[in-house]
C-alpha cells in the first residue's frame, strides 16, 4: 500500500487554531465500522454511547515544558532545544535549531548563574542518527521545578496562535509528566463528562504512553511498508490488566480514547483479547493489514495526511470508510487536528474476537 493512498486535501481555515471555551462541546463525528454508517453529535453526549460493562482506557501522559530557548556559550547565538525523551536523570535526546553548528562539547545557557546559584546549561555530548543530540543538562535541586521555570509548553507546528493557558494543551486527568505533545482525544473530557460516564457503570482505567514529536511527521517513504515507526515508552498498570479481563468476562467493549492508548493495548495484547501488564518501549505500527486483539471502539481526533495516525484509524476501520468520513467531516466543516473535533469509530469486528485482516 502506497503512502498516497492516505492523502486527502484540508482547507486551511479547518485547522483550529485554539481550544473551544467548553473543552465536551466539539463536534462527534460516529463511524460505525461494520456498516460505514456515519452520524453526527456533540462530544458531551458522548457518555450515551457506552454501554454499562464497557471500560474506558485513557492515556494519563503529561506535556513537559519541554520547547527551551538559550545562548550558545561563547557565540551569544541564540540556541532552541526540543526535548524528546529522557535517557537517564540528567541526559537527554532532544532536537536543536539551529542544529548545523552545534558540535560535541559546545555548551547551551538556559537559565542565568551556576548550576549551584539556580542556572541551567547543557553540553553537548553526541550528534544523533536523527540530527538531533545527546545532551547532559547540569542544575540543582528537582529538575521537574527547573524545568518549570525554564521551558515552555511546545505546541504542534500547525498552530500558529499563542496558547493562553497553557493546562489547556493538557488533558484535565494529566498526571505522569514526559510527553512531548498532549494525548489529543482526551482533551475533550471535563469533569462533569467523565462523571457521567462513571455514573453510567463503565470502567475508566489509565495507562500512561509518552508521546512523542514523530507523532506529527508525516511519513516520507513511497511504501507504508518501508516506514520505521518512531520509538515511545509506555506503563501498562496492573489495574489495567484486570480491568480489560473484567470486561472481556461481562462481554463488554475496551474503548480506547486515542491513539496513542490503542497503541499501547495492541502492543500488550494476548489472543484472547486481554492485555498482560508491564513497561517497555514500542515501534508498533498499525496500518491496513494489522490485527487488533484488544480495542474495540477508539475515540480519536482528525489526523494530517499521510500520517501514522491516519494509517491506524484506517486500520481500525477501513480505509475507505475513514476517508469518506473525512471528505463528509470537511464539507460539513469539522474542525482539525489537535484542538478539533472527535470521531467515535466502531470496530469491523465483534467484541472481544479478532478483526482479521
Amino acid at each position: 500500500m502506497k503512502t498516497s493512498d492516505f492523502s486527502y486535501d484540508l482547507p486551511e481555515h479547518l485547522i483550529a487554531q485554539h481550544p473551544l471555551e467548553d473543552r465536551s462541546e466539539s463536534r462527534l463525528l460516529v463511524l460505525d465500522g461494520r456498516t460505514g454508517a456515519i452520524r453526527h453529535d456533540w462530544f458531551r453526549r458522548f457518555p450515551d454511547l457506552l454501554e454499562p460493562g464497557d471500560c474506558l482506557v485513557l492515556n494519563d501522559t503529561r506535556v513537559l515544558p519541554a520547547r527551551l530557548t538559550g545562548t550558545r556559550e561563547g557565540s551569544g547565538g541564540r540556541v532552541e532545544f526540543l526535548l524528546l525523551r529522557r535517557l537517564d536523570q540528567d541526559r537527554f535526546d532532544v532536537l536543536v535549531r539551529p542544529g548545523r553548528r552545534l558540535k560535541e562539547g559546545d555548551r547551551v545557557a538556559f537559565l542565568p548563574g551556576t548550576p549551584g546559584e539556580g542556572g541551567l546549561s547543557a553540553q553537548i555530548l553526541e550528534r544523533t542518527a536523527t540530527g538531533g543530540r545527546i545532551v547532559r543538562f547540569e542544575y540543582s535541586g528537582i529538575w521537574e521545578t527547573v524545568l518549570d521555570r525554564a521551558g515552555t509548553i511546545p505546541l504542534p507546528p500547525y498552530i500558529r496562535e499563542p496558547l493562553a493557558d497553557p493546562e489547556r494543551y493538557q488533558t484535565v486527568y494529566a498526571r505522569e509528566n514526559g510527553s512531548a505533545a498532549a494525548p489529543t482525544a482526551g482533551l475533550h473530557f471535563t469533569p462533569e463528562v467523565l462523571d457521567r460516564i462513571r455514573d453510567r457503570g463503565i470502567r475508566t482505567a489509565f495507562l500512561t504512553l509518552h508521546v512523542g514529536l514523530g507523532t506529527f511527521r508525516p511519513v516520507q517513504a513511497e511504501s507504508v511498508d518501508d516506514h520505521r515507526m518512531h520509538e515511545e515508552s509506555f506503563v501498562l498498570p496492573a489495574d489495567v490488566a484486570d480491568a480489560v479481563a473484567e470486561t472481556r468476562r461481562r462481554h463488554g467493549r475496551v474503548v480506547a480514547v486515542g491513539t496513542t492508548t490503542c497503541r499501547v493495548l495492541e502492543t500488550m495484547a494476548l489472543p484472547d483479547g486481554t492485555v498482560q501488564p508491564g513497561a517497555g518501549t514500542t515501534r508498533l505500527f498499525l496500518r491496513p493489514g494489522s490485527r487488533f486483539q484488544c480495542v474495540d471502539a477508539l475515540l480519536t481526533n482528525f489526523h494530517l495526511p499521510r500520517s501514522t495516525l491516519l494509517m491506524l484509524v484506517s486500520a481500525f476501520a477501513g480505509r475507505d470508510a475513514v476517508l469518506g468520513a473525512y471528505r463528509e467531516a470537511i464539507a460539513r466543516e469539522y474542525r482539525f487536528f489537535s484542538f478539533g473535533d472527535a470521531m467515535f469509530l466502531s470496530s469491523r469486528r465483534e467484541p472481544g474476537h479478532d478483526a482479521g485482516t
